[in-house]
């Protein structure tokens, strides 16, 4: 069955946009012409993936004071650039966006989609969302809260995700008719503020053609997509110092921390598990000179992964050779140093009161573990 025309369809979102939207930093006042600031929306759009609007503001304010332009970020070091998206998470996306600012200040903007698409980081979502609201091209925007919206309006069964190639054909009319930016970013707004997972549908400007609130079917359109359960592992992580400075794995190029400088970790088992409860001491014979510190744990949670993590420091008296892949760092330099979360929190923890722990043969053994790789 063909979809409704979308220009009369959808023309009750536009003055409820206007009447609506929140006063976000990256949007344009005049939603009739081109974004006076590409680079802008560029900058949000990458903060904006598997992010929410009110975590992402206060990082993009600080992002633009220090980045404003795209040659700024550009001609910015790697370190530094991870240094200021510490936190924020997925920090793929921080590398992504560096190296297309330093495509786009060598060569300009491109001036069609398929040049969106080629820049690093731009899925086909972040392309047409840039393109719709930086350049004011009808190109349709495709994310989570789209496809709800136009999911329960058209009453698409089974996950509106299979009907994207005819999504992205019937839309274009009516974002030409009503501003590529002002409809892109209105869907943005209804999926955001009231067609949530849990729909609010008083007070929304399509209630009365919604088909799935007609057919008082919203609870199940779209269907609730199940996700896999993170996998659990349970860990050490190990500040290890000696006169030489601290023990640290420099950045990696690819992976879930790309780009940020990290603690060593080795598995926890056994009396390793325990480390951190209070009254607990290593038993065994006395190790080569040091001291050892621990906090409480906690639970780090990332998309796929739910780490236990027992952070723990130890001091060796006399420092031996980095292993490979590991790096002496002095104290002054550590604090400059771009890290993830788990690893900031560790940081912080260094300044804080621990509970002092036997040294022992135990307390060897995982800095051992960490400087020979077994």
């Amino acid at each position: 069955m063909p979809f409704p025309d979308p220009v009369q369809l959808l023309a009750p979102l536009a003055p409820w946009f206007e009447a609506e939207r929140r006063a976000l930093p990256w949007r344009s006042l005049d939603l009739d012409r081109p974004h006076p600031d590409p680079y802008a929306v560029l900058v949000s759009e990458f903060m904006l993936q598997q992010t929410q609007v009110a975590t992402v503001i206060p990082y993009f304010q600080r992002w633009m004071a220090r980045f404003p332009t795209l040659a700024a970020l550009a001609g910015a070091s790697e370190e530094e650039v991870h240094g200021h998206w510490a936190g924020l998470g997925y920090y793929r996306r921080a590398r992504n966006l560096h190296l297309a600012a330093g495509i786009l200040a060598a060569r300009g903007w491109p001036t069609d989609l398929d040049g969106l698409l080629a820049l690093p980081g731009l899925g086909p979502y972040t392309a047409a969302a840039l393109a719709a609201q930086a350049f004011q091209w009808p190109t349709p925007a495709l994310d989570g809260n789209a496809f709800r919206v136009l999911a329960r309006l058209l009453a698409l069964d089974g996950d509106p995700r299979r009907a994207a190639p005819a999504l992205r054909a019937w839309l274009p009319p009516a974002l030409s008719a009503h501003g590529p930016s002002r409809l892109t970013q209105a869907i943005m707004e209804l999926g955001a503020t009231r067609c949530a997972p849990v729909p609010q549908c008083p007070g929304c400007p399509l209630r009365g053609t919604c088909q799935a609130h007609l057919q008082d079917r919203t609870g199940s359109i779209p269907p609730v997509q199940v996700r896999a359960r993170p996998r659990d592992t349970e860990l050490y992580l190990l500040a290890i110092s000696a006169p030489a400075g601290w023990l640290l794995c420099p950045p990696a190029r690819q992976g879930l921390l790309a780009g940020l400088w990290s603690w060593p970790l080795i598995p926890a088992s056994g009396a390793a598990a325990g480390a951190a409860e209070p009254g607990w001491a290593w038993p065994g014979p006395p190790a080569p000179a040091g001291s050892a510190r621990a906090w409480p744990g906690w639970v780090q949670v990332y998309t796929h992964l739910r780490q236990t993590v027992h952070p723990l420091a130890l001091h060796l008296e006399a420092a031996p050779a980095a292993p490979a892949g590991l790096t002496w760092i002095s104290p002054a330099e550590l604090a400059t140093l771009a890290m993830g979360r788990r690893d900031q929190r560790m940081r912080t923890l260094l300044d804080q009161p621990a509970m002092l722990l036997p040294w022992s043969a135990e307390a060897w053994a995982a800095a051992r573990a960490v400087l020979t790789g077994r």
